[in-house]
């Protein structure tokens, strides 16, 4: 059979890494002739840690201000009380030094910055929904960089997760332009990030990379850096579990979370771990850096008859190249002392229904590589995992 895809580059224009994140960002504001960084950081850096003054005294006059209340599954609420604050100070550029939430958080801002979106809302209709990936909005005037301090990986792709409280549910919102100009990858910054929080939001990275190579839209070069991504993310997790100050260990982790995404970034469609993973969520309130660890041996067992080729390289990267890769990657969470079924983080079979429902608004459900045609279909995976 003959091969045959497309690879798409994303609006992205630097991975830096290894460097103080203080020093790294100041020489890109300089680039950049930002005059007015406006923060968004983790609290507990801003709070309990130097990081954050030591960006702040780099950025000198540059520095507009600083923001640390983004709450977990980045909420409406507050991205639009930041982006009220953004304007106000007359920012330039948007900088998120922190988790996913923190990231998202930015990403989203430039949009309500651009749009005057002061209120919860008024992000109704931008949301990407099944038959349309790009919400309506205008290329933002403002940009952002990410300097993440976990592993989850969504500051390599333009989407964007907010949840919007009203309801319990948890949208996307994407535009080309907001993914980050620069990311910084520093490993020193990452040492503060509790243990449960940085194996876990790594095994999220690796859904990015997993979700890839056995996507229904396949990519050769996204295949070899997602492996790539996977094997680094094998070794650096198990050795920074073992030693938490191996910083050597951390940059593997942030290089392997970097490649693993690279399917995102080429807009490689994911499948149900995300779809569900976001539900649970939104909806459930599960950290989401425990989805993947409880969701994806059962979102691979159910794949298996659409993807048992792709499968068998996931299994290789988890040194069972003879091994089931559900198997596989369950023996590895278990290494890894995470959650591993739905009743660990509190998710008791009731609430399937309603999982199996709002999954079914994701893009990455109808992208799925074994076909789901309806809520049952999310609940066979779910009981898999219950």
């Amino acid at each position: 059979m003959p091969v045959v895809g497309s690879h798409q580059y994303p609006t992205m224009e630097s991975v830096i890494y290894g460097k103080p994140a203080a020093e790294a960002l100041r020489e890109e504001a300089e680039r950049l002739g930002a005059k007015r960084v406006y923060l968004i950081a983790s609290r507990t850096l801003n709070t309990t840690t130097d990081e954050i003054e030591n960006i702040r005294t780099a950025l000198g006059e540059r520095h507009a201000a600083t923001f640390d209340g983004v709450p977990q599954h980045t909420t409406r609420g507050v991205v639009t009380q930041i982006a009220r604050q953004a304007k106000d100070v007359r920012a330039d550029l948007v900088v998120a030094v922190g988790g996913g939430s923190v990231v998202d958080a930015a990403k989203i801002v430039l949009m309500c910055m651009e749009h005057e979106i002061f209120e919860p809302m008024g992000l109704d209709g931008f949301e990407t929904t099944p038959d349309r990936r790009f919400g309506p909005f205008r290329t933002p005037k403002v940009r952002m960089i990410a300097i993440p301090s976990t592993l989850s990986g969504g500051e390599y792709n333009s989407g964007a997760l907010v949840t919007d409280t009203s309801r319990k549910l948890k949208q996307i919102f994407n535009h080309p332009m907001m993914m980050p100009r620069s990311i910084i990858l520093d490993p020193a910054i990452t040492k503060y990030t509790p243990e449960k929080l940085w194996l876990g939001s790594g095994t999220r990275a690796m859904d990015h990379g997993i979700e890839a190579i056995c996507s229904s839209r396949p990519n050769v070069l996204v295949d070899a850096v997602c492996q790539q991504g996977l094997r680094y993310l094998y070794d650096g997790l198990r050795r920074t579990k073992d030693n938490p100050n191996d910083e050597a260990a951390r940059l593997s982790c942030q290089l392997g979370s970097w490649m693993s995404a690279f399917g995102l970034q080429s807009r490689v469609p994911m499948g149900a771990s995300h779809a569900i993973g976001h539900v649970l969520g939104g909806t459930c309130d599960v950290p989401h850096y425990f989805c993947t660890a409880v969701m994806m041996p059962s979102v691979l067992r159910y794949n298996l008859p659409a993807t048992q080729t792709a499968q068998r390289s996931v299994a290789a990267v988890f040194g069972a190249p003879g091994r089931d890769a559900g198997e596989a990657f369950a023996a590895f969470i278990a290494e890894l002392g995470l959650p591993r079924r739905l009743a660990d983080v509190g998710v008791a079979e009731d609430r399937f229904e309603l999982i199996g429902k709002n999954a079914m608004l994701s893009i990455f459900t109808a992208a799925n590589p074994q076909p789901i045609r309806e809520p049952g279909d999310i609940v066979k995976i779910l009981k898999l995992a219950a």
